[in-house]
């Protein structure tokens, strides 16, 4: 079955808001939630499918970088002001999840090899993530937005990065700009 794009912009789904620079459509309340649960169904189909295991004549070691093996949601949450908090090192090397622990989903997915620094500078994500909670606010909509670590990621960067893509490919994270086109970029 091939994935439908949501219209986040039908007509009768978008209010102007003036008093910026430039006119800003926002989503309705019904489009917001049509939009989450979209894709809260892909995630959570993700989670219930169990991948199937290609069977070997030698007993192998399991690959614990397995994408299939990590889910962000069973992860330690941490709150979004994580980064502001004094370190005293850059940090380490992991993955990390931009969660929606109100409703369970997945909203981006991300890699570092300075777990302390990454997100003290600018981050195009804070902004998603600042719009995300503006609109739901907006409709008194509730939100818990934390940030989730998975320690064991790869040193190598481009083993690191090569596994953040299959995650953010699985999850189909919305605030990742590789799945933009399949959910849109309504918080950009």
């Amino acid at each position: 079955m091939e994935p439908q794009q949501l219209n986040l912009f039908d007509n009768n789904t978008i209010t102007p808001s003036y008093g910026s620079k430039t006119d800003t459509l926002l989503m309705s309340a019904d489009a917001l939630q049509e939009w989450k649960s979209r894709i809260l169904t892909h995630q959570q189909r993700q989670r219930e499918s169990q991948p199937l295991q290609q069977t070997t004549l030698f007993d192998l070691t399991s690959n614990h970088c397995d994408p299939n093996a990590i889910d962000p949601l069973k992860l330690h949450l941490v709150p979004m002001s994580f980064y502001r908090k004094p370190a005293d090192s850059s940090g380490d090397a992991c993955l990390y999840f931009i969660l929606d622990s109100a409703v369970g989903l997945v909203l981006y997915v991300g890699e570092t090899c300075r777990s302390n620094k990454r997100w003290k500078g600018i981050h195009d994500c804070k902004e998603y993530i600042a719009s995300y909670q503006n609109l739901h606010s907006r409709y008194g909509l509730t939100t818990a937005v934390n940030a989730a670590f998975w320690w064991d990621a790869p040193v190598d960067r481009r083993a690191r990065q090569q596994l953040e893509l299959k995650l953010i490919l699985k999850w189909r994270s919305p605030f990742n700009k590789e799945n933009w086109e399949l959910w849109g970029q309504p918080f950009n």
